[in-house]
């Protein structure tokens, strides 16, 4: 049997309806911005392994302080014990974040860091004497995670409807794409005046799951602004976006308010291993300050602060920061808004979006849902035909690549969507497979 086919026998795996998905892709290594297939085949890795791969596939720094942490320690437990690469990734993160960040509280992986935002927002709130501040509000096509508090907080959809009497309660208010920002700052102001809220959470100027939907600092700035003025508190998730993805090292640097409270994950490790981090203002970290034990923040997970995977945030975060890094970021920045001007306004494109190193495509007309999920598996096929690993949302496609592509491989994955364009724009009646471009087989 094929490692394909001994995963078929024993495993389930994420967002896949396991009866009708093809066998999974066995990869048996990476290297940069690819992925080695177990036959043979190479695939860009155009999406991060979603979106957590920062400096690219077995970073030989990374890999070089995983190992010796793993020969020095490997875990302990975090309540009552310390160790440096927990205090150290602390003391860098606190470097680079907003000044107003003080305190880190580590947790396993996004979700996790949502959930531990969640929950000292509310018990924040609970120590001030003011337990009624339990309203959270979120935005309408939001996506935090797979949890209940995440799931909570996210849109409600498919991948919320079996749980939704399980859900907590949560007041929604549209994004302030451009042209409606005043309405969403007016659905704000009013369940402001109407609901005791404890903490508005937001995925910053770049809603990840909905589409890569983007919108502009000014717009935040002013729905935080309405949050403090009314004393709720804000909650950033930057797990996608932190790290340099928006073109600077976290979207909140586009901005003149600040949150309270930031979650992270995904390139915290620079795409090696699970851990996330959840970061506070020193008043909410006071908060819970007592001789009172009741007044302690009750939460924590087995591998909180593993050493390993905090070494391998160390060596991200040093990477992160090199001039060389900076540089790669500013030149895909540069290479997808030259490419982003080159499709807008074309034929079978209805939008274009970009801001740092992500780009999103919008394909195709008017069309049902089944016609956008037709296109995503033909998109996706496409990807795959020509080497290229790129996972659509429906008729979107994103970009996200590690930041060592080179331009060459940028140049591949747009001429990808190039054909994807195609794609969109052949005739009716005519089934994609007859119409793919004449791409040679990747081997």
């Amino acid at each position: 049997m094929t490692l394909a086919e001994r995963d078929a026998a024993v495993l389930w795996h994420p967002y896949t309806q396991m009866q009708t998905a093809p066998l999974p892709i066995a990869v048996v290594g990476g290297e940069g911005a690819w992925l080695l297939a177990a036959d043979g085949r190479r695939y860009l890795d155009a999406v991060a392994s979603w979106w957590v791969n920062l400096h690219g596939h077995a970073h030989p720094a990374i890999a070089r302080r995983v190992s010796e942490q793993l020969g020095t320690l490997a875990h302990v437990m975090f309540a009552g014990f310390t160790h440096a690469p927990a205090v150290e990734l602390a003391e860098g993160l606190l470097r680079v974040l907003p000044a107003n960040q003080r305190r880190v509280f580590y947790s396993d992986n996004g979700a996790t860091a949502i959930e531990v935002a969640l929950k000292m927002a509310v018990q924040y709130f609970y120590h001030l004497g003011q337990p009624e501040r339990r309203t959270l509000v979120a935005f309408r096509d939001s996506y935090h995670g797979d949890t209940f508090g995440a799931m909570a907080v996210s849109a409600r959809s498919a991948f919320t409807a079996p749980f939704a009497d399980l859900l907590f309660d949560v007041q929604y208010i549209d994004v302030p794409v451009p042209g409606r920002e005043a309405e969403a700052l007016a659905q704000l102001d009013a369940i402001l005046t109407t609901h005791a809220v404890a903490a508005f959470i937001f995925e910053p100027l770049v809603l990840g799951t909905a589409g890569m939907v983007m919108y502009e600092p000014a717009a935040l700035d002013a729905l935080i602004r309405r949050c403090h003025a009314a004393g709720a508190l804000c909650i950033a998730d930057e797990v996608m976006t932190g790290f340099g993805r928006t073109g600077r090292l976290f979207a909140a640097e586009f901005l003149q308010e600040q949150p309270d409270l930031f979650c992270l994950s995904k390139g915290l490790t620079g795409g090696t291993m699970a851990l996330g981090a959840t970061t506070c203002t020193a008043a909410i970290y006071e908060a819970f300050l007592s001789e009172d034990r009741a007044r302690t923040f009750f939460h924590g997970h087995s591998y909180t602060a593993n050493p390993v995977a905090c070494a391998a945030g160390l060596a991200s975060l040093e990477l992160l920061l090199t001039p060389e890094s900076a540089a790669d970021r500013a030149r895909i920045e540069a290479r997808h808004a030259a490419f982003a001007e080159e499709l807008r306004g074309l034929p079978g494109i209805r939008a274009v979006r970009q801001r740092g190193t992500i780009l999103a495509v919008e394909f195709g007309a008017d069309g049902s849902s089944s016609y956008f999920s037709r296109l995503r598996d033909e998109f996706y096929a496409l990807g795959l035909q020509r080497g290229v690993v790129l996972r659509p949302l429906g008729n979107i496609v994103y970009v996200l690549p590690p930041y060592c592509i080179r331009d060459e491989e940028l140049a591949l994955v747009y001429e990808v969507l190039r054909a994807m364009r195609e794609l969109v724009l052949r005739p009716a009646g005519v089934p994609a497979a007859t119409h793919l471009p004449e791409f040679p087989l990747n081997d």
